[in-house]
């Protein structure tokens, strides 16, 4: 027998051909230009057009944000037995049981992991460069319906922290949000990994977080176990926290040689938690029109308890929202997000 070169596809499960069309652009960000951590400004961005459109049909826009150490061409990766992302957005919108909306891969990656996207003197302004400059670079260029009414935004973990904040300091740009296991409810989800992070720079960095970053990114493989912790918990610094005085620094919230809280800086990160915002935010929450909220029952970070907490908030101020605790954990949600997507392409398609 002979072995021949074919054409075409291989088809699945290597590749499923898409009915809708993806774009990918690079875009260069002046928001972002000379960030203290001298990150890119040069960011990908990717664009989904579902199948079959009327000519000069506009769309609602749907902005998907990634979690921590998420960066853009992730997207694009394929876990055994699996759909990728793209391939779930697209099964989405080609079966005709949703209408259709453009969706938008936005690219937020820092050098500590990730931004948050909010705007901070230690990462750079990234909810300014989300929502001044990415968001009015797509309606500039694809067929979007170019208003807050017909906009949201969606994403997991950080993400879904950035789907619940964004949306309340700009409800001018997102009338919507759908978050998976987003950050909420610190004490829950960040208190417990001060202790541990302390003892991990105790033992293996000399006590120092500028040790650890220079492990870690010298290190030939990110080692999770040993750097995922203090990662963490610095990045999470540097948004919340961050050095006025010394750009691309971070105040942390306890003390690194013994984990005690220093309650001065740990309220600075109080006043990011959703769970609080939300009764600072009731008028921005209330003209949402949809929020769907969802995580595992037994994720990890506690990030449900965390959900039921925002949606406790939302329940004091009136605001009608999607609860849903389902059995799982905080990994392996992928196939939670068409579910989400289409929420927001139904209320976003509705009249303003």
């Amino acid at each position: 027998m002979t072995l021949r070169e074919a054409q075409g596809s291989p088809g699945p499960p290597w590749e499923r051909p898409l009915r809708g069309h993806l774009t990918k652009v690079v875009i260069e960000s002046e928001l972002l230009a000379d960030n203290p951590l001298g990150d890119p400004a040069r960011r990908p961005l990717a664009v989904y057009l579902p199948p079959d459109l009327p000519e000069g049909q506009r769309l609602p826009t749907i902005y998907v944000i990634q979690g921590l150490t998420g960066q853009l061409d992730m997207w694009f990766n394929r876990e055994a037995f699996e759909a990728t992302m793209l391939e779930r957005v697209d099964a989405l919108f080609g079966s005709g049981d949703c209408p259709p909306a453009l969706v938008v891969f936005v690219d937020a990656w820092t050098s500590y992991g990730g931004s948050q996207f909010i705007n901070s003197v230690a990462t750079g302004p990234y909810m300014d460069y989300l929502c001044d400059e990415v968001v009015p670079f797509v309606d500039e260029r694809w067929p979007t319906l170019a208003e807050r009414e017909h906009r949201g935004l969606t994403g997991k973990s950080s993400g879904g922290y950035g789907a619940m904040v964004v949306p309340m300091l700009r409800p001018d740009v997102f009338g919507a949000l759908a978050s998976h296991a987003g950050d909420a409810l610190f004490e829950t989800c960040y208190l417990p990994d001060f202790r541990d992070s302390a003892r991990t720079l105790r033992d293996h960095f000399d006590g120092s977080f500028d040790t650890f970053w220079e492990s870690a990114r010298s290190a030939e493989k990110f080692d999770w176990e040993l750097h995922g912790g203090p990662m963490n918990t610095y990045a999470m610094a540097a948004c919340y926290s961050p050095d006025e005085s010394n750009p691309g620094k971070a105040i942390l919230p306890f003390e690194v040689s013994t984990g005690r809280l220093i309650d001065e800086v740990w309220n600075k990160w109080l006043e990011w938690d959703p769970v609080r915002m939300a009764p600072r935010h009731g008028d921005a929450l209330s003209s949402m029109k949809r929020i769907y909220l969802d995580a595992g029952q037994s994720d990890q970070f506690y990030l449900d308890l965390g959900a039921q907490a925002f949606a406790n908030e939302l329940d004091k101020l009136g605001v009608e929202y999607t609860l849903d605790l389902f059995e799982g954990t905080h990994m392996g949600l992928q196939y939670r997000y068409p579910g989400a997507l289409r929420e927001l392409a139904v209320a976003l398609s509705e009249p303003g």
